[in-house]
């Protein structure tokens, strides 16, 4: 297994540590705001549960995935699309090369620029990476990871690209996977599912989507998210989850038919959101920093045009801690992640102290 990536970020932060005015951290995407009421009251209506859940999910929770992803994205394929429950989604972005019987010999391809898990996943199954985002190089591979909005770099796929992806899969019988829990943070242009009609044709064949409450109810701690696609995929996924006994909790899985159906919640965080973005990109640019795609997600994707590492230093010389990009691939190693996930007063401190600097 590769080194836990954050783990070599001591140093930064010992250097950040012991700043005047303390550490500001913008490095894990872990939310910060309360968990909205209605899946809490949720949960411990539930939380009488002696029972075993089951793996395939309730009904109930199936039916507001279903609704949620015709309301909130558009994709209502009814019959032809199943919906599992998911121990949050990192589950399954780290299981699924295995779920899915790739190994030795097999090829996953990741994006560029990416989360680190994709990697992870496929390093457990044994499987070969290929580092692409090009359509060209998608019917050499077994599986094929896409992100939108993007984990760390915020960039949007457009209707094409998705549908040059899926189509050049096809041709090939190759799976795509595509992890969409940003899906209700598109700042700058429309959020597009792999599942949407313009880019499957309306057909989920060899088509997974990948979604999450971790980010937009601010569950995290709940472990819920949920896989939708292709009934044959997703069934073949089924099996392999009963007998490893992965199986969503029954009061999570009640808490999240609550926050599936509550869109008022997401549009507060969305304007807390909005807002950090708004002012945090505003002191980067005062600050001498260019962003970078950043079109949605919780993170802005930041350059001084330098190596990484030296940008992560300078910053953290001003107690301000930040991932380096090169922690998402090469592709990555002249830019910072700087997150959004963090209260209002912390992303103040760190706003004031890159507007310091423009000084």
């Amino acid at each position: 297994m590769p080194d836990f990536p954050w783990d070599r970020l001591s140093s930064l932060t010992e250097r950040a540590r012991v700043h005047p005015e303390g550490l500001v951290d913008l490095t894990i995407g872990t939310p910060v705001d309360d968990t909205p009421q209605v899946a809490r009251e949720a949960l411990y209506a539930a939380s009488d549960a002696p029972g075993y859940p089951p793996t395939v999910g309730t009904t109930a929770v199936r039916e507001a995935a279903h609704r949620w992803l015709a309301r909130r994205t558009g994709v209502a394929l009814g019959s032809q699309l199943s919906v599992i429950p998911s121990i949050g989604s990192k589950e399954v972005v780290t299981g699924l090369p295995t779920w899915l019987g790739l190994g030795p010999g097999d090829r996953v391809m990741i994006p560029p620029v990416a989360y680190p898990s994709y990697d992870v996943g496929a390093v457990m199954a044994g499987c070969d990476v290929v580092v692409s985002g090009a359509a060209d190089d998608v019917q050499d591979v077994d599986l094929v990871w896409i992100n939108s909005p993007g984990n760390p770099s915020g960039r949007i796929l457009e209707v094409d690209e998705l549908a040059s992806i899926v189509s050049a899969a096809r041709e090939s019988g190759v799976v795509v996977a595509s992890d969409e829990c940003y899906a209700e943070f598109a700042w700058d242009k429309p959020f597009v599912s792999v599942l949407d009609d313009r880019v499957c044709g309306g057909d989920p064949t060899g088509l997974i989507a990948l979604h999450s409450l971790s980010k937009r109810s601010n569950m995290a701690g709940y472990r819920f998210g949920f896989m939708a696609g292709d009934p044959v995929l997703i069934a073949d996924v089924l099996q392999v989850r009963k007998h490893l006994g992965l199986m969503v909790a029954a009061p999570v899985q009640a808490a999240a038919v609550a926050a599936l159906d509550d869109d008022a919640h997401v549009h507060i965080q969305q304007d807390r959101y909005r807002s950090r973005r708004e002012h945090m990109w505003a002191a980067l640019v005062s600050a001498g920093f260019r962003i970078d795609d950043s079109q949605g997600g919780l993170y802005l994707w930041a350059t001084r045009e330098e190596d990484c590492w030296h940008t992560a230093g300078f910053l953290a010389e001003q107690g301000i801690l930040v991932t380096p990009g090169d922690f998402y691939g090469p592709a990555g190693d002249r830019h910072i992640r700087v997150a959004l996930t963090a209260t209002d007063e912390t992303i103040q401190m760190a706003v004031s102290r890159l507007q310091s600097l423009a000084r």
